[in-house]
């Protein structure tokens, strides 16, 4: 195993969920635009993830360890800046996942990401947007009827089961919002 590797990319994921839970728990996220602050931070960790790729290939858990595959993906996860990078990680992804290289979720949110980046349906429903009160809603799905097949096979929960827990966590952020007020 790459521990250097796995210790940088594990370091990116913590430095970005940290910023973000600040932006959160400040009132700044979420907001209509791409908050500079996180658009800067992401556009660093994804031209990092690029080197990584070029020289390595992508860092799945045989080369860096569980954690570090999934912070990896995260990046990816997180690159919107750069769409056609995107789609290149959700092909690198899905051979990962073939080879059990990487979790099968990591796949079905990027995926879900580029499709509804791109106006197209998502099709593993991992992907939110707010109704008019601000409460967690999911993005449109292709073949609704069978998403939680879908998402079971990539070992996630149940759509419902998710909305519930994006809902829960929107309830805390208001009551964190409304303590610093």
């Amino acid at each position: 195993m790459d521990q250097h590797l796995a210790d940088e990319l594990v370091g990116m994921m913590q430095e970005d969920q940290r910023v973000l839970r600040q932006l959160f728990d400040s009132g700044e996220l979420p907001s209509e635009s791409y908050h500079p602050r996180m658009k800067s931070l992401h556009e660093q960790h994804a031209a990092r993830l690029k080197e990584i790729i070029s020289s390595d290939g992508w860092p799945g858990m045989s080369q860096v360890g569980e954690e570090a595959a999934k912070a990896a993906w995260l990046v990816a996860q997180h690159s919107v800046s750069d769409p056609e990078f995107m789609v290149k990680c959700v092909g690198l992804l899905e051979d990962a996942v073939v080879k059990k290289d990487v979790m099968g979720w990591q796949l079905a949110f990027l995926q879900d990401r580029v499709r509804t980046l791109t106006g197209k349906l998502q099709y593993y429903g991992t992907q939110f947007d707010v109704d008019e009160n601000g409460w967690p809603i999911p993005f449109p799905i292709e073949d609704s009827a069978t998403v939680n097949e879908r998402r079971a096979r990539l070992g996630l929960n149940s759509l419902e089961e998710r909305q519930e827990q994006m809902t829960e966590q929107a309830r805390k952020r208001r009551a964190n919002i409304e303590q610093t007020n």
